[in-house]
């Protein structure tokens, strides 16, 4: 078995861990490929093997990888995801971070999660994408987002006006700070914090959520992810912010930016004891009342 490793942020304390999981992942037998900018820092900072493999971009996941481990925060998974994109490849995510609603998984128990997938006593649990479309063609082939995808503005105090069509039907014009686009793993980011749904991961749905609306009666909407969503943008500036899942590009005011649901999913490695319900509950306290 072959088990890509990606991290970013190599301190003294993590890459302690990272050579810990990396002793596991050879006591089980398998071989690990090591993303090339991570190997140049444990190398450096680590003192492993320069005989590792690496990869360092999305064709490598298409040359016999089983396996993603993400070391680190949500940011770290996400930019993980950048990687595996549509080769089916499965992610597992290791919470070396702050929050770690992604990577679930506490660097703790780390041994016992790859005996399980050892033992295959996992199954995979199919996440959406998003993609976005531009006239300009802005983000490129990394035109995909697991969360969210945000318009907003840039460098200034006024509101803006975004414009929503769904499935070529007028839906609304927001005067806001901006919206957010998100699908339904995206829904416990950032459009849960300007006031949007919680969403299980299996629903086929987008999340249409303005960041602070100048407007009472304007609220979140969820809609169906196969009716595309087309949006464009006014206001005092010429250019906006466009981001997908953190990543921004400057658009052009009135530019046109179709949202549809993307050809592929993820599958991310699921274990019995890591449920979308008790992550909500453990993570950000969901129905806690201290009351009870």
């Amino acid at each position: 078995m072959r088990v890509a490793i990606y991290g970013r942020k190599i301190n003294k304390q993590s890459s302690a861990f990272f050579l810990e999981v990396l002793k596991h992942i050879d006591d089980f037998g398998w071989k690990a490929v090591l993303e090339e900018e991570l190997k140049e820092q444990l190398v450096a900072k680590a003192g492993i093997s320069t005989s590792y493999e690496t990869f360092n971009n999305h064709k490598d996941f298409h040359t016999g990888l089983d396996l993603l481990i993400s070391l680190g925060g949500d940011g770290t998974f996400l930019r993980a995801v950048s990687f595996i994109r549509d080769s089916g490849v499965p992610i597992m995510g290791i919470n070396t971070g702050r929050l770690g609603f992604l990577s679930n998984i506490s660097k703790d128990h780390i041994y016992d999660k790859l005996a399980q997938v050892r033992d295959k006593q996992f199954e995979f649990q199919k996440r959406s994408l998003l993609r976005v479309s531009t006239v300009d063609d802005v983000f490129g082939e990394d035109n995909f987002a697991l969360n969210e995808l945000t318009l907003q503005k840039k460098d200034t105090s006024s509101m803006v006006t975004v414009h929503a069509y769904l499935d070529k039907k007028f839906l609304n014009s927001y005067w806001a700070d901006g919206l957010i686009v998100a699908t339904p793993t995206g829904s416990t980011a950032y459009s849960l914090s300007c006031g949007g749904p919680i969403i299980t991961p299996g629903c086929q749905v987008h999340i249409l959520t303005p960041i602070a609306p100048h407007n009472l009666n304007v609220r979140p909407v969820v809609v169906p992810d196969h009716m595309p969503i087309t949006l464009s943008v006014e206001g005092r500036d010429r250019s906006y912010l466009l981001s997908l899942d953190g990543v921004s590009k400057h658009i052009k005011q009135g530019e046109d930016v179709v949202v549809t649901k993307a050809e592929f999913m993820i599958n991310v490695v699921k274990f019995e004891d890591n449920n979308f319900l008790d992550t909500i509950r453990n993570k950000m306290l969901w129905g806690i009342d201290t009351r009870n």
